[in-house]
């Protein structure tokens, strides 16, 4: 093999989730309930946010942006993956796959961010309630934000930068249903130690800090302080706001971590699949509903949309009877 790196591949094969045929139309069927489940509870969560003036707040400004990368998240890898179900071909161009590479690890680093900054938002609520608003401002929070999505393109464009040194010489059938970095490195010809080490570094800062922060610094903080509250009703508003989180978080970055901290001999290909669909498809389905369900201001702004629609729908029916 010369000096310069060169593609030979010029593109690969997904082979999705199932190989048999009984098994497409069930598939098809549950991802396109789920993935609708998604775009509509998401899209929900963002219109409530945006036109509601009591969720004007540090804590909805970052759940908007992570409903918004939930959908991203998902919309990157599902329809494909439906798509391919039907496929004969189930091909995808080498661009095509650097690109989605590109794209999901954006998206998934963003939410370990968002995450984390939900986070401290409900630290400094709860244990520095009368600083909150003074923390907690609207320039720190768009700063936030804006730096959660530019930290992690950048963290994306790094793997992919990567990824394309590589050389891919056959065969080019990827074992999984999306193009991650997993799969794509056990089908390189290339030296792939350097591309391990930056997965293990970046993933043990990026993934194992966020992760660290959220538990250690907010939640066991937030735990201490809430023992600390005499009233009831507070305690139980504020072990709600964070049991909703903290559920998202563990189902997030356990998956997560299960299916990128491993060394490649030991990589399973029905286990990783498995791992890679609740991190990618069930939990960004599953956190509106979890923000919501749990939480009385969510579910009031929905009740005065709708019964500002109802309103909308039956004046016009008054005048025309007057």
């Amino acid at each position: 093999m010369g000096t310069k790196n060169h593609t030979i591949v010029s593109s690969f094969i997904l082979l999705g989730m199932s190989d048999l045929p009984e098994h497409r139309i069930i598939l098809f069927l549950v991802f396109l309930a789920l993935y609708l489940l998604n775009l509509l509870g998401n899209i929900v969560m963002i219109t409530l946010i945006v036109i509601d003036p009591q969720l004007k707040t540090p804590m909805y400004f970052f759940l908007c942006n992570l409903s918004f990368a939930d959908m991203c998240l998902a919309t990157v890898n599902v329809p494909n993956l439906m798509a391919n179900l039907f496929s004969k071909s189930k091909s995808i161009s080498y661009s095509g796959c650097i690109t989605q590479m590109y794209f999901f690890l954006a998206t998934g680093i963003a939410e370990c961010f968002l995450l984390s900054a939900m986070a401290y938002d409900r630290y400094v609520a709860i244990c520095n309630p009368l600083h909150y608003t003074m923390v907690m401002n609207r320039k720190l929070c768009s700063l936030i934000v804006a730096g959660c999505w530019t930290i992690s393109s950048l963290h994306s464009l790094l793997h992919t930068l990567l990824m394309s040194q590589l050389t891919f010489c056959g065969p080019n059938t990827i074992d999984h249903f999306f193009c991650d970095l997993p799969p794509l490195l056990k089908l390189s010809c290339s030296d792939i130690s350097t591309n391990e080490v930056v997965i293990f570094i970046e993933g043990a800062i990026i993934g194992c800090g966020t992760f660290l922060c959220i538990l250690i610094s907010s939640h066991i903080h937030i735990l201490i302080t809430i023992l600390g509250v005499r009233s009831a009703e507070g305690r139980r508003k504020a072990f709600s706001t964070c049991s909703s989180h903290l559920i998202v978080v563990t189902l997030y970055f356990g998956s997560g971590y299960f299916t990128y901290f491993q060394p490649s001999p030991s990589y399973n290909h029905e286990r990783n699949r498995f791992m890679t669909v609740i991190y990618t498809v069930v939990t960004p389905m599953l956190n509106p509903f979890i923000y919501s369900l749990r939480n009385k201001d969510v579910k009031g702004a929905l009740r005065r949309a709708i019964g500002r629609k109802l309103v909308q729908v039956q004046t016009p029916k008054i005048s025309a009877l007057i």
